[in-house]
């Protein structure tokens, strides 16, 4: 079998989740779950973890009684934190100093940006929106209105392989457009919503299938059918630039937000850490809770309080690590396993 004809038989699930071919709840703990609320679950999960392993072996607990352990151990939470904030706070001036620049910097980004949306504005015959949301729903709505042209010009045709294959074509884009469409919705620039929404846009493999479609019927489409498959490509090309810009601003609007929570959650951290070395020993606290050891308890929330920064900073890179990776390509290229 030839390679062309191994691309034609390939298939791709539209959707994000039918092409990550991962279970539901990964997907969600990595990109739709609030960030806040993963933190709280990596927080929780580390308090039940260090007293399970307190509970298992007791040793653990008679090494409190040595007044070193407790100041070895928040002495280098200490240096930890510092030297995370410190890594926030530069990470926060490389995002600020993309945005600053002379004059001639700005003005070429402000001239691109206009152009760009000039070629909206052809494209969907009305000024492009300002809402990042609406933008997109703007360029999927042209897309569509272009399908259903393709599928009418087809009609005409005397193949019945290509006006099958372009019928089956259209009616997917149609499906996935009304998908993503119903998603972005009321989504809001500052969440996640509009780039998890966008990334359920099969963009890419449409453009490959208009590739393979005017080049394998290259002998049966006419002028104006193969006008209709350009005007179609240009408007999935449109897509492609559209929400890399999108999902560049959110990676910027979220690493400060990031920058931001870190800064809040180390000055606590900070001064726990620094009242557990300075005043608690194992005289401080005696007793019991529940039949484990009072300063056992202290430990474990003081030290899980020290890490809330670190698992704020595990949170937001899973989500941001994850959607860029699952859209690291742009145009017609498949970085993972096709659906066959």
């Amino acid at each position: 079998m030839s390679s062309e004809e191994d691309d034609d038989q390939i298939s791709t699930a539209d959707t994000m989740r039918e092409r990550a071919d991962e279970s539901k709840l990964k997907l969600w703990l990595l990109l739709g779950a609030n960030r806040q609320l993963v933190t709280g679950v990596l927080t929780a999960a580390f308090f039940g973890l260090f007293m399970l392993g307190s509970l298992l072996e007791p040793t653990l607990s008679d090494l409190l009684q040595d007044p070193g352990v407790i100041e070895s151990l928040y002495a280098q939470m200490i240096g930890a934190l510092i030297t995370g904030v410190t890594l926030v706070v530069t990470i926060s001036q490389l995002i600020i100093s993309q945005e600053n620049g002379p004059l001639g910097e700005q003005r070429t980004r402000m001239s691109e940006t206009l152009d760009f949306r000039d070629y909206i504005k052809e494209l969907t015959d009305k000024p492009a929106p300002a809402d990042p949301s609406a933008f997109l729903r703007e360029i999927i709505d042209a897309t569509q209105q272009r399908a259903n042209t393709l599928d009418e010009a087809m009609e005409s045709t005397d193949n019945e392989d290509l006006r099958d294959e372009v019928n089956e074509f259209v009616d997917s884009i149609t499906g996935n457009a009304e998908t993503v469409r119903e998603k972005l919705d009321g989504a809001k620039f500052g969440t996640f919503s509009v780039v998890h929404a966008s990334m359920d846009y099969n963009y890419s493999w449409n453009i490959f299938q208009i590739e393979r479609l005017l080049a394998d019927y290259e002998d049966d489409i006419d002028e104006e059918q193969r006008d209709a498959l350009e005007d179609l490509r240009t408007s999935f090309a449109m897509f492609g630039p559209a929400r890399e810009h999108i999902k560049t601003l959110y990676f910027q609007w979220e690493l400060i937000n990031l920058s931001l929570y870190i800064l809040y959650a180390a000055i606590p951290a900070l001064l726990v850490s620094g009242l557990m070395l300075t005043f608690v020993d194992a005289t401080t606290f005696t007793g019991m809770i529940l039949g484990v050891e009072t300063l056992l308890w202290v430990v474990a929330i003081t030290f899980t309080i020290t890490l809330v920064p670190f698992f704020l900073l595990t949170s937001y890179i899973m989500r941001v690590a994850t959607t860029a990776k699952r859209t690291l390509a742009i145009g017609p290229l498949i970085l993972r396993d096709s659906q066959r």
